[in-house]
């Protein structure tokens, strides 16, 4: 008789059996405690599940009057830690336009804002004043600081940064190189032709 398996650890099946609800049944009222654990969950372990997270919201769509404003915010705020993926748009949809107008809703948007549009110096300054929204997520400034790495190298092959001169590796979007398109190349026999109408 061969060996039993070993069950999974409990961290696993939780994650395995949120995943299952939301994969079975989407919008049973039932898990919603369990999406909003899963959500805390995910900041405390640095873990990230869009698919739970936009449940979660179209959740709250059918039942605002059962939305949690921490949770959305968590929700939001481990959505930007996802960039460049375009998760803070995709779950800034679910949110009602009534609760993106209170904060902290109004701040995330203009911290995201800044973030897509590469002013990364008003960014910091923004979230210096608004701390606390970020505080209870850990790895927000690391993943921040990766986007904005991320971002530069695809731009520039040289920062100057506090007097300092940083030099970016090479990549395919930093590092131009002429290349001769053949689609605008003209024959020559084609320009001698030319020759005579000319002149």
């Amino acid at each position: 008789m061969g060996r039993e398996a070993e069950p999974p650890p409990p961290q696993q099946l939780e994650e395995n059996t949120v995943e299952q609800l939301v994969a079975v049944n989407p919008y049973n009222p039932d898990i919603l405690p369990d999406l909003e654990n899963y959500v805390n969950e995910q900041v405390s372990s640095r873990t990230y599940s869009l698919e739970a997270n936009l449940c979660l919201l179209r959740f709250y769509q059918f039942e605002p009057d059962r939305m949690s404003v921490q949770i959305v915010a968590r929700i939001l705020i481990k959505a930007l830690m996802a960039m460049p993926a375009p998760d803070f748009s995709l779950c800034l949809f679910l949110v009602p336009e009534r609760v993106q107008m209170e904060e902290p809703f109004k701040t995330l948007i203009v911290l995201s804002h800044f973030l897509e549009t590469g002013r990364f110096r008003q960014f910091w300054e923004d979230l210096a004043k608004n701390r606390h929204l970020v505080e209870a997520v850990p790895g927000f400034d690391q993943a921040m600081q990766s986007y904005a790495i991320h971002v530069l190298s695809l731009t520039y092959q040289k920062v100057q940064g506090r007097g300092q001169l940083i030099v970016i590796p090479p990549n395919e979007f930093n590092h131009p190189e002429s290349k001769k398109n053949s689609a605008e190349s003209i024959p020559l026999d084609h320009i001698t032709r030319i020759f005579p109408i000319l002149g």
